[in-house]
């Protein structure tokens, strides 16, 4: 349980850590929290020539409003500054979603921008920030992108993210109209990650009390990525009851088997999973 040896860096300010990388990113991982770097270094599944520990920059932290509405995260904000944060507690899917997260001492080291970053398939946030159609900074030495949360994760552990970049901010627009959503998951006892969760938003964008007209479905710890359950969105928006809709939870899409559960029974409790968000989700937007 001891890692391999490591050279470690503390950059003083965030245009230092973008020339860090410029210079050393291929052989660097970045720390923030290391919740989930370093357990794999102690395991030597990951073994980092360099650290660069960003965790305590200021730039990276806390919550701001966006001119025209939604939130700005900054990426070393961790789990617990969110709970404790009302501009986020009060959007349903964060409230739903960061208490479940871990325990305690993890909440209080993990952070938003570690979670999107490290792409574990079977993590709550990411599932989150896809329904609620979150967008991802990055910056570099080279200048900044700003990506769909969707185009961020591009398989098992790894985001798109180039070995330069390093992941500044997550933007969580605000909706307009008359919108419900709602988190709901089947965890592994014992780590607490998802075998299933699923994150929905149902909305009506002019208002008043007709057809759901933008429903997201977002379904984690089923497949190798967090993905978007695009039949399912169809068929609510079309008319079906969550029930029918949920048969859709899988289309397209290859069921991971694991020690934890296997893919008979993952696709089962997605199909399961997915109707009780859709119907939570529902209730809320009234």
């Amino acid at each position: 349980m001891i890692p391999a040896a490591f050279d470690y860096a503390r950059p003083a300010s965030l245009e230092e850590a973008l020339a860090d990388l410029a210079v050393h990113g291929d052989e660097t991982k970045v720390l923030a929290g290391g919740q989930s770097l370093l357990p794999l270094m102690k395991l030597r599944l990951a073994r980092p020539a360099r650290l660069l520990d960003v965790g305590r920059l200021r730039e990276l932290h806390g919550v701001r409003g966006l001119d025209g509405g939604g939130l700005a995260v900054g990426a070393a904000t961790t789990y617990h500054e969110l709970l404790v944060e009302p501009a986020i507690m009060g959007l349903a899917l964060m409230a739903d979603v960061l208490p479940r997260i871990a325990d305690l001492q993890v909440r209080n080291r993990g952070t938003i921008g570690g979670a999107v970053a490290h792409a574990d398939p079977a993590a709550d946030l990411p599932a989150v920030l896809l329904a609620l159609e979150a967008q991802v900074v990055a910056r570099s030495a080279r200048g900044e992108r700003t990506l769909a949360m969707a185009d961020c994760l591009v398989g098992p552990f790894t985001s798109a993210l180039a070995a330069d970049e390093l992941l500044t901010e997550i933007r969580l627009p605000a909706p307009s109209g008359a919108y419900g959503s709602a988190y709901r998951s089947i965890d592994q006892p014992a780590s607490g990650y998802a075998l299933c969760g699923v994150a929905a938003v149902v909305g009506r964008t002019g208002g008043g009390s007709g057809p759901f007209d933008d429903v997201r479905v977002a379904v984690t710890g089923v497949g190798d990525i967090a993905y978007r359950a695009v039949a399912v969105e169809a068929a609510l928006a079309g008319g079906a009851t969550p029930t029918e809709a949920a048969v859709h939870a899988t289309d397209g899409v290859e069921v991971r088997a694991d020690i934890h559960a296997d893919a008979a029974y993952r696709a089962a409790m997605a199909a399961v999973f997915v109707r009780r968000a859709l119907e939570a989700a529902i209730a809320r937007a009234g």
